[in-house]
């Protein structure tokens, strides 16, 4: 079996979908079915995976520039898949996987993952020109894929009912953490945790894109509902690339900083986040809409009790190990954030049964699921 791998996402800032595509194609690696494994990126094949850098270069600089022109993001759109397809060409005895919602014109058998249905049922939260984007180029892969990809079963049914696309060709495949995801001593944390003025096991943590569908504002609120005592011993801390629509948030930060229990460490550099992770008292993740969610397994590998909402695909990660609210029930969540911070017979279960729950999930197992998913496009294809 030959396959081709979009590695398009492996860049500067390696959120999610990059982080998931640079995993998946580390795994892939490793399954001999797999007998030519190729990566590709813009119009060009590599001849092997990338390294991502912890910095922003030119590239990164372009795409930011483009995504805030309509006319130029248009023009991208037109443009590159004529010049992928041009470097495709004479490949299509082998399958392309788009792990990041896009395919390109391509003669053999296609799969693109989809990772979730924000630009369709968040469009809000994102530019008016990048949702035009998206749009147009999800419903051109539904049109030509041969198989979808989800990171849930809660995606897989919304995909198939909003589209009204064939359930039995969407196949859930669940994400994973890596390795460096653990528990660590405290003196093992200090080095890194001194550097953002941080200690082991007190404060609180979020992690991920500062934008409104993470609920940010919620958990903000809730958190200012704590006795100040308890906001001021267990500051939250946040991090996260800066979204779309994070002013407000960002000014609500800033004040909750001002009075002394918050502080938003910027995005952070990717080996400095297992140590983050590891050092904080509780992680809080009561996010609006979520794909999968990620950071929410990342704290329970990283031995860390969790507060999360009960939306989307989060109830699937988290099992019956975390404590869930309603995303938009502050009172809930304050209760819960008060109870995950200071009940330490709940918190002693929590992280034994979170280390229990995250280890369910792996790369590998990732990638073995996927290669099935490869197996069945073949030979239905063929």
């Amino acid at each position: 079996m030959k396959v081709i791998l979009s590695i398009d996402a492996v860049r500067f800032p390696l959120t999610g979908i990059g982080r998931y595509t640079y995993e998946l194609a580390r795994h892939l690696q490793d399954f001999p079915e797999i007998t030519d494994l190729r990566f590709f990126t813009g119009k060009k094949f590599l001849p092997e995976l990338p390294r991502v850098t912890e910095e922003a270069g030119n590239q990164h600089k372009l795409k930011q520039l483009v995504q805030s022109s309509y006319l130029a993001t248009e023009a991208y759109r037109l443009l590159m898949p004529c010049l992928k397809a041009r470097a495709l060409r004479g490949n299509k005895d082998f399958l392309f996987h788009g792990p990041n919602f896009f395919l390109p014109p391509f003669a053999g058998p296609k799969v693109a993952t989809f990772h979730d249905l924000s630009p369709f049922t968040w469009s809000e939260c994102n530019t008016p020109q990048r949702i035009k984007y998206l749009q147009k180029e999800l419903k051109n892969t539904l049109k030509h894929a041969d198989a979808l990809i989800t990171d849930s079963e809660f995606t897989r049914q919304e995909l198939s009912n909003y589209f009204s696309w064939p359930i039995d060709k969407i196949h859930a495949v669940p994400l994973a953490c890596g390795p460096e995801f653990h528990p660590r001593s405290a003196d093992e944390l200090a080095p890194c945790l001194q550097q953002y003025g941080l200690k082991s096991g007190e404060y609180a943590l979020f992690v991920g894109t500062i934008e409104p569908r993470k609920n940010i504002m919620a958990l903000l609120n809730a958190y200012a509902m704590l006795p100040m005592s308890l906001r001021q011993r267990y500051p939250l801390i946040l991090t996260g690339y800066q979204g779309w629509r994070s002013e407000d948030i960002h000014q609500k930060i800033q004040k909750a900083e001002k009075e002394g229990w918050a502080k938003y460490l910027g995005f952070l550099p990717a080996e400095h986040l297992p140590f983050i992770f590891s050092g904080a008292r509780l992680f809080a993740f009561p996010s609006l809409y979520e794909g999968f969610g990620l950071p929410v397994l990342e704290a329970m590998a990283s031995g860390i009790p969790v507060v999360c909402s009960n939306s989307s695909s989060l109830p699937e990660v988290v099992g019956d190990v975390a404590l869930m609210s309603e995303a938009q029930d502050i009172d809930q969540l304050s209760e819960l954030l008060a109870r995950g911070l200071q009940d330490d017979t709940w918190r002693k279960w929590a992280i034994e049964k979170g280390l229990e729950r995250a280890s369910v999930f792996s790369w590998s197992l990732c990638a073995q699921q996927t290669t099935h998913v490869y197996k069945k496009i073949m030979v239905s294809s063929s």
